[in-house]
């Protein structure tokens, strides 16, 4: 099946939608997956919330991947349960991949931080930079299972900020990757190399359908992360990053790119042909940069000139606030002044009469 053929609609996951996304959520589909999926409980977060496995397959090639583990990092989720469901209804597609791999996924590694949306733990804790100590339940959790699991490919699946675009362009980091460091020089291993060829395979699928907006996210070594110490330990990883969609604050669109990258790479192991894909092609991805504003406001001296000057530019940041578990997006000015070579995700130019009309009409204009 050619992934550009798949009516993404048919296998969404319909009861997971927007940024809020806790165990509460994926609890009634845990409890209504099919029976070739295993579920299994595999420990509890520090509040006691459970954390569950989904294994499927029967393949010699092992692959886990987590997600979650930023809390308020919810949009992988959403792609992997979309995953679950493309497997089971194309069994075509699906068999060879059932065959040749046997996929683990935790769903949720932090459930406290997704209950509360917040990046850390209930411990106030960034498991992200937990992998060596392992203070915390959730990464001795995480490291427990990858120590029984024995993977040959790991996956870490994450969530951007809007702030993020590729290279020095105005397109926004839809999806960024990484192909860890295993040390301080960012050296080249064989299993690090498995991991640029597979991003480059997933680049390419995705160029088609997003192109100019997959970045490469920086690879600076620090061994308190998981990916970094997965790498060390010789086992291929990847950093997945959803990131901004034009007018999708919500990542509905970004999930579906998330899937699509996900099923990629999948394919590519199960069909044992990473090699086919040039490494090289993984660092023709251009950088991540931080250049983007949520709203960016030029000529702002037009709008009161009592207050700014000549040449001011407003840039508008949305703060993510959970309320009433739903998730607001709240305008929070970052900076006023000249602010040059930087992308808003919407702009308004004050010397324009359509845009300074609409500005006006804005409820955060007030804060202007």
């Amino acid at each position: 099946m050619n992934v550009f053929q798949i009516d993404f609609d048919s296998i969404k996951e319909d009861a997971l939608n927007g940024r809020y996304i806790t165990y509460d959520h994926i609890a009634p589909i845990l409890n209504s997956i099919p029976t070739d999926f295993k579920v299994e409980k595999i420990g509890e977060s520090v509040n006691n919330l459970p954390i569950h496995t989904i294994t499927f397959g029967k393949g010699p090639i092992k692959i886990l991947m987590w997600s979650q583990m930023h809390g308020n990092e919810s949009t992988t989720t959403k792609a992997i349960f979309d995953l679950i469901n493309f497997i089971d209804k194309h069994p075509t597609y699906s068999e060879p991949i059932l065959t040749s791999c046997t996929i683990k996924i935790i769903p949720i590694l932090n459930p406290d931080g997704a209950k509360s949306y917040t990046r850390i733990n209930a411990n106030q804790v960034d498991l992200n930079r937990d992998a060596q100590n392992r203070t915390q339940p959730e990464s001795r959790i995480l490291r427990g299972c990858y120590d029984q699991f024995n993977p040959d490919f790991c996956f870490n699946l994450h969530g951007q900020r809007t702030i993020f675009n590729v290279g020095n362009t105005s397109k926004p980091a839809t999806v960024s990757f990484l192909a860890p460091a295993f040390d301080e020089q960012r050296n080249i291993s064989p299993t690090r190399e498995q991991s640029m060829r597979l991003i480059a395979a997933m680049n390419q699928e995705l160029q088609e359908l997003i192109p100019g907006q997959v970045g490469r996210y920086d690879d600076g070594f620090n061994s308190n992360c998981v990916g970094d110490t997965f790498q060390m330990l010789n086992v291929p990883t990847i950093l997945f990053e959803a990131g901004h969609y034009k007018d999708d604050y919500a990542r509905e669109k970004t999930r579906k790119f998330i899937f699509i990258a996900l099923l990629k790479a999948i394919n590519v192991i199960s069909s044992d042909t990473v090699g086919d894909y040039d490494r090289e092609a993984y660092f023709e991805i251009p950088d991540n940069n931080k250049l983007f504003y949520d709203i960016l406001i030029s000529n702002a001296h037009l709008l009161n000139p009592d207050k700014y000057e000549i040449g001011d530019s407003i840039g508008i940041l949305y703060k993510e606030v959970l309320n009433n578990e739903t998730v607001n997006f709240i305008p929070s000015v970052e900076k006023i002044g000249k602010i040059e070579n930087y992308f808003g995700h919407k702009t308004y130019d004050c010397a324009s009469k359509i845009d300074f009309s609409d500005l006006k009409s804005q409820n955060f204009t007030a804060l202007l």
